[in-house]
């Protein structure tokens, strides 16, 4: 009766997932045949999930690595019970429906990460494995356990091939995530044809080199041997684990069975009706549920439900025994930020600071306030200035720790914290040089598209860093990153800038915040500038300096270059030319903003200059016919910082003067 059932329930499994690619005439449908039995097996046995509560706090998280195969996750959801109709999984890939092309988080009930890049959703899960991790050790007390859950993650060849996922998976092997376990869908098969034209490498050997516990299954339809596996894996909480599973790619196709051609497009009519006749399936209809098949899989239903239902009880204990604790718990999963965050926000009445040194000191203001603030660089703390101090470092045996090391692994760091974001309970941070950035674009591009609460530290800003030359000079990085729809980047002029800059990345819930800050030091500039400073950098610009009268031009300028640009208003000023200049350290943000308030920021008809050590793409929407872009259109130079500025153009002189060309 067992193997009938869970043999019955696996090919209900296989044949949506093929009915769905096949009406959609489109899709992945081999790997959902070939991983239904090991998906099937994992959450019928393992997963802990109420889909009558999918964001319940304490729920295993799967994340679906390969989100080519959501075929297979939309089936399975809608299966157990999750709020995707059939009707859902009929309109896959269309527009406007809940079953997109791959998993995207926020869209899907049920789906934890917005996966599809390869690599991405293992890298993701080692953040969530940190979370729990973090939290486990924040809030669990004896006799009183309310964060106890692990991490699973499906993934294939491709994800394995991405260097993402090996520098995720040597820090979860240092880190000794115990409840992080992959599953590993070796089906030996890739877009061209066989991995060996381009993959022959031991992966498990690979993975128990980074310190992983390592377990192969040779036939991928054994149930037995995969819960075998799942529970050594369970046991194993001193190190990750890989469960490497031996399928079959398009599993009971007669024709395309372990070929490459049932990877990325629908069987065909013909080679579905052959599928199900092989497997035993009814030809028609399809999307064919057997009512069998649907209650044994809504089952899950009331289990999961007792299951929340349990630890409700217990965090009510909790809750009687340390009631400050469990109001923060709840507090931080819902995404609050604690009442009076701010207070020790500082205020710059003088002096001179690079914005890094500023951020730096912003950063534990709030992280003295904010527990859930926590993060670390790319191995380059002492320069990004982003420790907590004495946050303690985040390591096995001491996961109470605030500061993680991420060593030089910056697109696992983007990843990483992106996985910190999609558990929840974090307002998670990375930060390195921002010419690194382009290491990282990946994660951050989907933490934009998934809506997440990051926090990225970019320092080192522009040319001015000096003496190490072009390779770690930013010039185009501040575009490339401005490009990418929902994320916002904030360069501030100034220490005070930057104070409001942190402000605003901390309560900007729904997207990713990108900060880029100076190497070099930078004035304060005199709060009688700043009337309203906070709210001008959350509207991504405003006035900082302004003339009698209309002014003839306008100097639009960023962080380092406001300055710039003020000493060209001085220089202008006293050839009786007026100008305004205005301090924008965020185009984005600007562009939000109502037309009224742009239009009394930027004057309809007057020249407009932009001023920023960066490429002049994306000024052009700023400027007036005639108006010039002063920046740097080419690499930069090994020099010391002002002489790189100098004799690349960035002066006050030569704002001046493309004011001059400006008007006439």
């Amino acid at each position: 009766m067992s193997d009938r059932i869970d043999d019955l329930a696996i090919n209900t499994l296989r044949f949506l997932s093929v009915d769905m690619v096949q009406q959609a005439n489109s899709g992945h449908p081999g790997m959902p045949m070939g991983a239904a039995a090991t998906a099937y097996t994992l959450w019928t046995r393992f997963l802990h999930f109420d889909p009558s509560d999918p964001t319940w706090a304490d729920r295993d998280r799967f994340v679906l690595s390969g989100g080519h195969g959501c075929a297979l996750l939309y089936s399975m959801l809608h299966l157990t019970g999750y709020d995707l109709s059939l009707d859902d999984l009929k309109a896959f890939r269309q527009w406007g429906s809940r079953t997109p092309g791959h998993p995207e988080f926020g869209h899907t009930p049920g789906v934890e990460a917005t996966t599809g890049p390869l690599g991405q959703g293992i890298a993701n899960a080692v953040g969530m494995a940190i979370a729990e991790a973090s939290l486990a050790a924040r809030f669990n007390r004896p006799g009183h356990t309310i964060v106890d859950h692990n991490t699973y993650v499906m993934c294939g060849d491709g994800d394995l091939m991405e260097g993402v996922s090996a520098e995720a998976a040597s820090l979860a092997g240092h880190l000794a995530l115990g409840k992080l376990v992959v599953l590993y869908d070796d089906n030996r098969i890739s877009i061209e044809g066989s991995t060996d034209l381009a993959f022959t490498e031991d992966v498990c050997a690979r993975f128990s080199a980074f310190g992983w516990h390592v377990q192969r299954v040779e036939d991928g339809n054994d149930i037995a041997a995969i819960t075998a596996a799942v529970e050594a894996a369970r046991a194993e909480t001193s190190k990750p684990s890989l469960i490497a599973v031996h399928t079959h790619i398009g599993f009971g196709s007669p024709h395309k069975h372990d070929t490459a051609s049932a990877h990325g497009e629908p069987l065909g009519a013909d080679e579905v009706r052959l599928t199900k006749e092989a497997l035993g399936w009814p030809t028609e209809p399809a999307f064919h549920v057997p009512a069998e098949s649907l209650a044994h899989f809504r089952e899950a239903v009331p289990r999961g439900q007792e299951r929340h239902a349990a630890w409700t009880q217990a965090f009510e204990a909790y809750r009687a025994a340390f009631p400050a604790e469990a109001a923060e718990f709840e507090r931080r999963m819902a995404g609050d930020l604690p009442e009076g965050w701010d207070a020790d926000l500082p205020i710059f009445e003088s002096g001179a600071a690079a914005t890094r040194e500023t951020g730096g000191a912003v950063l534990n203001a709030i992280a003295a306030r904010v527990p859930e603030l926590m993060g670390g660089s790319a191995d380059l703390a002492p320069s990004t200035k982003t420790l907590v101090d004495g946050g303690g470092d985040f390591q096995p045996g001491h996961y109470d720790g605030r500061n993680i090391r991420f060593g030089v692994r910056e697109h696992a760091m983007g990843a990483v914290v992106n996985g910190m974001a999609y558990h929840g309970g974090f307002v998670p941070y990375g930060s390195t040089f921002l010419v690194f950035s382009d290491y990282m674009r990946p994660p951050i591009r989907l933490a934009a598209l998934g809506g997440l609460h990051v926090i990225h530290v970019f320092t080192h800003d522009s040319v001015g860093l000096g003496e190490d030359g072009p390779t770690h000079q930013p010039v185009e990085h501040l575009a490339v990153l401005r490009a990418i729809p929902g994320a916002v980047v904030m360069r501030p002029a100034d220490a005070n800038e930057t104070v409001a800059a942190w402000r605003f990345a901390m309560t900007s819930r729904r997207r990713p915040v990108l900060l880029a800050l100076s190497r070099q030091k930078l004035p304060t500039l005199p709060p009688a500038e700043y009337p309203q400073v906070a709210e001008g950098v959350a509207r991504g610009g405003y006035i900082l300096a302004d003339t009698a009268g209309t002014p003839v031009a306008i100097v639009v300028a960023t962080g380092s270059e406001v300055h710039l640009a003020l000493e060209a208003r001085d220089t202008l000023a006293a050839s009786g030319i007026g100008i305004r200049v205005v301090s924008m350290p965020s185009t984005e943000l600007f562009a939000e903003q109502p037309e009224e308030y742009r239009d009394g920021v930027i004057t309809p008809g007057v020249p407009v200059v932009s001023a920023e050590a960066g490429i002049t793409l994306g000024w052009r929407t700023y400027l007036g016919h005639g108006a010039t872009a002063v920046g740097i259109d080419r690499f930069g130079a090994s020099a010391p910082g002002d002489t790189v500025l100098e004799q690349l153009g960035i002066t006050a002189g030569h704002i001046a003067a493309a004011v001059e060309d400006a008007i006439g």
